[in-house]
């Protein structure tokens, strides 16, 4: 059995105020998707996204919901 993180599926989650990134976690699939939901659930206003490790960070822009 292959770990999703030799496979490079760790992730990374990242909560967003207007352009800046005001939290920002990484950890495996699940963990991340379980941060991802509390931060969704702390945070309504804002952009939470959730990204695999090594993608470019791109800033919300203007009207996007994320």
């Amino acid at each position: 059995m292959t770990s999703s993180s030799a496979l490079g599926g760790r992730r990374t989650v990242r909560v967003w105020f207007g352009q800046h990134i005001i939290a920002m976690y990484t950890a495996e699939p699940a963990l991340a998707a379980r941060y991802e939901s509390a931060m969704r659930s702390r945070f309504a206003g804002l952009r939470v996204t959730n990204q695999l490790v090594g993608t470019t960070a791109v800033a919300p822009q203007a009207g996007d919901k994320g």
